[in-house]
């Protein structure tokens, strides 16, 4: 049917004869599968796929079998490391061609999982956490890194140290004089007036990214973001009745962090369980108009 179709990729010669890293498509919307222990994930991901166009003679590569190789890999397979290096593998086969020893791939999607209440037996809500996956394949090696971000909350430090000796001021103030103090008296005091200042807290963000071996049995992104959680200790809450608010509030009281804590609670969480990591965190800071940031990585060149 093709034929008689003119092909200029094939009969014309570029004004400029050079090689090109990378050549393909951004933004292809597709369906995925995503196998978790325990648990199956369908997926709507948004990818990126090229190859390297190695030979100068050669005007472009063949889209169309790229798009096909992708579309099929959509279609039939479930994504794993095992999955993900034989697409890239097909996909450098695909362009033998054009001399083509590596292509890359770039899957974006977020991971939509049910969390439940803190407290509150039977209450769970729906949390998504945005995630991507960057994989390249030369030469029969796959370099594979997956990276998730999660939304936790932090308060702090200094806020609620200067918090706190407001509220022991007006203690004093209120109780000056009195030799004794009535427990009760004390307690009602502190109930009607433990908020006398409040420490600042705001919503904030991880983006933790992680090698993953080529003989991993998975791409292990729940692990990931259950060992970021624990570590943080505030992730934020989905469904939630006063009881789970309120065991959120003691959550945050006994995790208080400046961003430089927490990027060191999730790297020394990642530590033993993935030897390769980078760790990013941002504090949309209730403050100030400008944000905290701090990164730490261990992470193999």
């Amino acid at each position: 049917m093709t034929s008689s179709l003119p092909d200029v990729a094939l009969t014309e010669i570029s004004a400029a004869l050079m090689p090109l890293d990378w050549v393909g498509m951004q933004g292809i919307e597709l369906p995925l599968r995503l196998d978790e222990p325990g648990q199956k994930y369908p997926l709507h991901a948004s990818a990126d796929v090229q190859v390297e166009l190695a030979d100068p003679s050669v005007k472009g590569i063949h889209m169309s079998r790229l798009y096909r190789l992708l579309d099929g890999f959509a279609e039939h397979q479930t994504l794993t490391v095992q999955s993900v290096y034989a697409l890239l593998e097909a996909m450098v086969e695909s362009h033998a061609d054009c001399r083509s020893s590596r292509a890359r791939l770039r899957l974006a999607f977020s991971l939509l999982c049910r969390r439940p209440a803190l407290v509150t037996a039977g209450l769970s809500g729906w949390k998504s956490y945005p995630a991507t996956l960057e994989a390249v394949w030369s030469k029969g090696r796959l370099q594979l890194d997956v990276t998730v971000e999660v939304t936790y909350s932090s308060t702090c430090p200094c806020s609620a140290a200067l918090s706190r000796q407001l509220l022991e001021e007006a203690f004093r103030t209120r109780f000056a004089g009195q030799a004794a103090l009535d427990p009760g008296e004390v307690a009602v005091w502190l109930r009607e007036n433990g908020s006398h200042a409040t420490p600042h807290s705001q919503r904030s963000v991880a983006r933790v990214q992680v090698r993953i071996p080529e003989q991993a049995d998975g791409l292990r992104l729940m692990e990931l973001i259950d060992t970021t959680e624990r570590a943080l200790g505030t992730p934020v809450q989905t469904a939630v009745k006063r009881a789970d608010e309120q065991a959120f509030a003691r959550l945050n009281g006994q995790n208080l962090m400046y961003v430089e804590d927490a990027a060191r609670k999730i790297q020394q969480a990642l530590e033993g369980r993935f030897a390769a990591s980078s760790v990013s965190v941002r504090h949309l800071e209730s403050l100030h108009p400008h944000d905290a940031v701090a990164q730490t990585s261990n992470y193999l060149s």
